[in-house]
């Protein structure tokens, strides 16, 4: 394959990083959305849904084969929220949201702050066929922040190592992130789509 261009039905930057580098060097060029691009409303109730709706409003805005993801954190002694609404639980920035994460965590003990980060890649194209996979990256959450990489709940997400999502480097990322899991079974499904 080679000069395949997708398009991420996001306008999250990070995001757009992540798959970019994910993708580095497969030939598919994946850009974004244009940031004046009409939101999608995410009316689904699971992941899959979710990127779904994502996947075909983009691909029918632009006419390219698109990627839509959905992706967000899990967290087991909370009944799987924040989900779904893990970009939108609460108003505000990435710091508010991973504030009000850890204030609901706070009298959880250590060996019950299970969790997980989820990602639902959901692939259309314009000729209508559809496929959703999934990744996940199982961690725990932490009591404060650590790190400065990666975006979102990474500073308090604990790995199994001990560090977390925001301690390590992009690339150590990319080889275990729910993202990059999810991923691996889109590039196994693009030949297919794109053709080679």
């Amino acid at each position: 394959m080679s000069n395949r261009r997708l398009v991420l039905a996001s306008k999250n930057p990070g995001k757009l990083r992540e798959l970019q580098a994910l993708l580095a060097g497969s030939g598919i060029e994946v850009v974004g959305l244009d940031p004046a691009a009409r939101d999608v409303d995410e009316t689904g109730t699971t992941f899959e849904e979710n990127a779904l709706i994502k996947a075909r409003a983009a691909c029918a805005a632009t006419g390219l084969p698109a990627l839509g993801e959905d992706s967000g954190i899990a967290v087991d002694a909370l009944g799987g929220a924040p989900g779904v609404h893990s970009a939108r639980w609460v108003p505000g920035s990435d710091l508010d949201r991973l504030n009000a994460l850890l204030k609901r965590m706070e009298a959880i003990p250590d060996g019950q702050r299970t969790g997980r980060y989820v990602s639902t890649i959901a692939i259309v194209t314009p000729d209508g066929r559809e496929r959703v996979v999934r990744g996940e990256l199982e961690g725990a959450i932490g009591r404060e922040p650590h790190g400065t990489g990666g975006f979102g709940y990474d500073p308090i997400f604990v790995l199994e190592s001990g560090k977390t999502t925001a301690e390590i480097t992009m690339e150590e990322k990319n080889a275990i992130s729910h993202r990059s899991r999810a991923l691996a079974k889109v590039m196994k499904l693009l030949p297919e789509l794109l053709g080679s």
